[in-house]
């Protein structure tokens, strides 16, 4: 149960003004970019904190640089909403169920940094409660719930901006503008990857092998029901929580989703498009031996008015991809653009274009004072909800191509399939009871 939240606001900020800077310094911008996106002292923004695992934590630090504080953080694993209290510099409130949490009178908008398939609930119930709602991508575990969480950001004339933090990146913005322009001529072709080998190599964070350990007891201090949430009842099992998640078809959809949805934001930017035509999908697990559920092997190809992309997905072969083990490829008539967030590179067709190279810029941080300056301002983010949305279609439906093994083809105006209505019951799923979409 949530403790009294009856102080007041200024009171709250007195209390957390000096303890946000505590959180540890993170690289900063130049002064003219922080002057448009930083509250004022007696306007900061107070935020809930919902899922608190490594990249909630992380996102935490660059709210608070950016001059936010937290009340309340949020999640079913107490040792989980412990580590973020640590990580705010002083003694936000520990909420165990986010409903309590969003009945919190001094919180201005919360940061979801759930599993994916506890990112619409979260938004929809924020959004009515009158909060804005930073998310992480992908949008959402399925088509309809991202339409849901776009028409409730609209209804209650919230501002939703998803975690694409790439869109922050200043050479992001500077590549973008160079195919824009035509430097590299007509782009015929895109590809897309990220390259890991979980048999081989350092074998940690995503390029691992997740082992297959048995079902087990839930640890202490965590509400396995609530983190289930709508998800189907399943007995727990240490693969199926918190990190690993995203490799199992209940709570995500495997890296497709959870890394393609960066690069195909740039691709839809760059390239001024915001849907597929059709999509056609192979791959499965064809060498890993471990507990996961979605392809250590995957392909997707995407036909785009005047172009295709083709996104990659690889566990079982680093080998990597023009030199880079993830990043986007741009082909064109001129020449190619390679971009990752370490930069990017052109590589002329002989004389026709000239060779550039770009260092990085920060994204992270970048990203979430945008946030802090459109809470103020009203101002649509530029990772809007929609435009997230966008993003998160083309990779739900490629995994949607993989499970159907057939080419589909793609209506964005009604966001179904064209004469398919096996693959359309994929477009949503049943939630488990008592939770429902709203």
């Amino acid at each position: 149960m949530a403790k009294d939240c009856s102080y007041s606001r200024r009171a709250f900020i007195r209390k957390a003004g000096q303890a946000s800077l505590l959180a540890g310094a993170i690289p900063r911008r130049p002064a003219k970019v922080w002057a448009n996106s930083i509250l004022g002292a007696n306007e900061r923004l107070v935020l809930g904190q919902i899922g608190c695992g490594g990249r909630g934590t992380y996102l935490m630090r660059h709210f608070m640089s950016g001059g936010a504080t937290f009340a309340a953080v949020c999640d079913p694993d107490d040792s989980q909403m412990q580590k973020a209290r640590e990580a705010s510099g002083w003694s936000p409130e520990m909420i165990k169920d986010f409903r309590k949490l969003l009945e919190h009178k001094d919180i201005d908008a919360v940061v979801v940094a759930t599993p994916d398939h506890w990112h619409a609930l979260p938004t929809i119930l924020a959004c009515q409660a009158g909060k804005d709602v930073y998310v992480e991508k992908p949008l959402s575990y399925s088509v309809a719930e991202g339409r849901a969480m776009v028409e409730a950001a609209r209804h209650h004339s919230r501002i939703v901006q998803i975690g694409t933090q790439q869109r922050s990146g200043e050479h992001y913005h500077r590549a973008v503008g160079l195919l824009k322009s035509g430097g590299i001529g007509k782009v015929s072709h895109v590809r897309v990857w990220n390259c890991w080998n979980v048999t081989y190599g350092e074998n940690q964070g995503r390029a691992m092998d997740i082992g297959n350990p048995p079902d087990s007891a839930p640890p202490p201090g965590v509400d396995y029901d609530l983190w289930l949430g709508p998800a189907p009842k399943r007995p727990f099992n240490p693969n199926r929580f918190h990190w690993n998640y995203i490799f199992f078809w209940d709570y995500a959809g495997g890296m497709m989703t959870g890394w393609t949805v960066h690069h195909i934001d740039i691709v839809h930017w760059a390239m001024g498009v915001e849907t597929p035509l059709t999509v056609s999908a192979s791959g499965g697990k064809h060498v890993v031996t471990d507990a996961r559920e979605t392809p250590d092997t995957m392909e997707a190809i995407f036909d785009y008015p005047g172009f295709t992309m083709m996104a990659s997905v690889y566990h079982a072969n680093a080998r990597p991809i023009e030199g880079k083990d993830y990043g986007i490829a741009f082909c064109g008539s001129k020449g190619t653009l390679v971009i990752t967030r370490e930069g990017y590179e052109v590589y002329p067709e002989g004389d026709q274009t000239p060779a550039v190279k770009e260092g990085q810029t920060p994204i992270d941080g970048p990203h979430q004072r945008e946030f802090i300056g459109n809470c103020k301002s009203r101002k649509k983010p530029f990772a809007d909800v929609e435009t997230g949305l966008k993003s998160t279609i083309p990779t739900l439906i490629a995994n949607i191509a993989l499970k159907t093994g057939r080419k589909l083809h793609w209506d964005a105006a009604k966001e179904s399939f064209i004469n398919d209505p096996e693959a359309d019951k994929l477009l949503r799923r049943d939630y488990r009871k008592p939770w429902k979409l709203s």
